[in-house]
């Protein structure tokens, strides 16, 4: 059977420039929106707190979210 039941979380390692799959799957899910982001448009993250974001604007609230606790 194909479709959304078939969709599995990956877990990955997120390094710099790039990531390691750790465990396969097809997507990961975005720290601001929640939102799936398949592997092969995974574009954002942030390596020292290993999440991954849908978008520069995801991206960016998450980082003045970490900036306004400081």
């Amino acid at each position: 059977m194909f479709g959304i039941s078939d969709q599995k979380q990956a877990k990955i390692h997120y390094n710099s420039p790039d990531y390691i799959v750790i465990e396969a799957g097809d997507h990961v899910s975005c720290a601001v929106t929640g939102k799936q982001i398949l592997l092969a448009d995974l574009k954002y993250w942030n390596v020292e707190r290993q999440e991954a974001y849908v978008d520069g604007a995801a991206m960016i609230k998450r980082e003045l979210e970490f900036k306004s606790v400081k």
